[in-house]
């Protein structure tokens, strides 16, 4: 569908840029429409150009009247047009349970398969972490909710760095987590979710080849850059609760900066001391 605009003569203003869209270097036809310009832009998609050249030619010479009544038609059809194509032209967000298992079985899989990481190389296995799970995780609102209601008491100094400290706490757990992966599988339950939910829980389980199976569900929200992770739940416990216990007895005891302390200290003890891989038995 190409887009149509109507620009005053005089404005220096480009249709891409009235529209709000970027340049695709794409051919444009304009055509003489009294004291405005009627722009044919084909941006990325292929319109025949024989048919907006033709178009052109029979609005070159319209009447006062019928310019007036052409030009309020097209501005309001520019106006339509540029909102709809606009969005169209947007990349589809990808959905919360398809996220979760794509990221998941992206992880699993280099778990099994790659070798720094079955060696407990905490490099390679930070890599994964970092480039895999991370930009997915809302780490400020897990933040916010593990400190519960002194996160408003919080300066925002101090707020940033019980955030920076509590991304580089789950890092580690998450980095611990991949080191013990061998033979696990995913399942993946069916989301239950209205196509407008703007946060949405994912459940999911991790099936081993002994023992029962493990319950993981992941709560979601919903963002202009797509779906974030901000709480976790292993087997009926969500994270975010199990730190608010803790966290608060923290703050009780030395207030927001002592919580940053301990949050420091312990960080300093796991980085100096990473988990180490599950070794498991070849059979013979």
């Amino acid at each position: 569908m190409p887009i149509y605009s109507v620009v005053p003569v005089g404005l220096k203003i480009s249709s891409k840029t009235f529209l709000g869209l970027p340049s695709c270097g794409e051919k444009s036809v304009f055509a003489g429409l009294g004291g405005e310009t009627l722009v044919f832009d084909m941006m990325r998609l292929h319109v025949p150009l024989s048919l907006l050249e033709s178009i052109a030619k029979l609005l070159t010479k319209p009447t006062h009247r019928q310019t007036m009544t052409i030009s309020r038609r097209f501005f309001i059809l520019a106006l339509t047009l540029s909102f709809s194509v606009a969005h169209a032209n947007q990349p589809q967000m990808e959905a919360p349970d398809v996220l979760i298992k794509r990221i998941s079985q992206e992880v699993l899989d280099l778990a099994k398969t790659d070798k720094r990481v079955q060696s407990g190389d905490q490099d390679r296995i930070m890599e994964v972490v970092l480039t895999k799970i991370i930009p997915h995780v809302n780490f400020q609102r897990m933040t916010s909710m593990a400190v519960g209601r002194f996160w408003r008491d919080a300066s925002p100094e101090q707020q940033a760095a019980l955030t920076k400290e509590f991304r580089t706490l789950l890092i580690y757990t998450y980095s611990g987590a991949i080191s013990q992966v061998r033979n696990q599988k995913l399942e993946f339950k069916p989301l239950r979710a209205a196509p407008d939910d703007d946060e949405v829980e994912v459940r999911t389980m991790v099936l081993q080849a002994r023992g029962e199976p493990i319950q993981l569900n992941y709560r979601l929200e919903k963002t202009a850059t797509g779906w974030k992770i901000f709480d976790v739940n292993i087997l009926g416990a969500w994270l975010i609760e199990t730190y608010k216990g803790s966290f608060s007895s923290e703050i009780g005891k030395g207030g927001i900066d002592g919580l940053i302390k301990v949050l420091v200290e312990r960080n300093k003890r796991l980085a100096s001391s990473p988990a180490k891989p599950t070794k498991t038995k070849s059979a013979d």
